[in-house]
């Protein structure tokens, strides 16, 4: 088992955060891997995504200490612990708290041997949720859109991550950034994939999301898109960046 954590994260809203965490882990469950989702965004809507609603047990809970860790299954080899409106309130709660950036850390440590791949699906901010998500894993991937103020915003999150590095975890490596809502036919798009391929250094996916209406229904099914539409460009775009993942592994 690789055992492997990887944050999804990007400040920015709206740049496929939550579609790529499900996607590509729906796609990694297909390929035999054995996958945790962990919903870390308070408006719970990768939980959501997959159908799950209706849960005792979630992440807030765990991480305030007052349950279990408790993943439900979601489908062969794929499970998640969902997340709660609550977590809005775990910044201010968990101010005078010790160590209050490892609680994830330390949450993970005794089923993460259990899994070959954990993905964390972070909120659009950088505050105590992310510290603990950063702290966590071993990797992290970045989506982001082909707009070059997408680009601009990345340099503010590069700067946490390095500062996470030195100062908490230092194993913590920039796993890949990925591209969504991609058209090749659009001039900008295909000049901002050149500029992120110079910046990131082979850190650049090959594979890019195509914009494709079947990605934007799914989670209203409570489907990944791999049930949803097969044979959609969605399904295509992050089979392909599952391929390159795995090989990179």
């Amino acid at each position: 088992m690789a055992n492997k954590i990887i944050s999804m994260i990007n400040q920015k809203g709206g740049v496929g955060k939550t579609t790529t965490t499900c996607s590509l882990a729906a796609a990694l469950s297909l390929k035999g891997k054995k996958v945790l989702l962990i919903d870390l965004d308070p408006q719970a809507n990768l939980s959501q995504s997959l159908g799950i609603s209706d849960f005792e047990n979630n992440i807030y809970q765990a991480l305030k200490g007052e349950s279990e860790i408790s993943p439900i299954k979601v489908m062969n080899n794929l499970y998640i612990v969902p997340s709660s409106m609550d977590l809005n309130a775990l910044e201010h709660e968990m101010t005078n708290e010790p160590g209050r950036e490892y609680l994830l850390k330390e949450l993970l440590a005794s089923i993460k041997d259990n899994y070959d791949f954990i993905i964390i699906d972070c909120s659009p901010s950088i505050g105590l949720i992310a510290l603990n998500a950063l702290s966590a894993c071993d990797t992290f991937i970045i989506p982001v859109l082909p707009h070059h103020l997408s680009i601009q915003g990345l340099s503010g999150l590069a700067g946490v991550a390095k500062k996470v590095k030195s100062r908490i975890n230092p194993k913590l490596k920039l796993e890949g950034v990925l591209i969504t809502q991609f058209s090749y036919r659009k001039v900008l798009h295909r000049d901002v994939q050149n500029a992120l391929k110079k910046h990131f250094n082979g850190r650049l996916y090959d594979s890019t999301i195509r914009e494709n209406i079947s990605l934007a229904e799914a989670p209203s099914t409570g489907m990944d898109i791999f049930r949803y539409a097969p044979n959609s460009n969605g399904a295509e775009d992050y089979l392909k960046l599952c391929e390159e993942f795995l090989s990179k592994q």
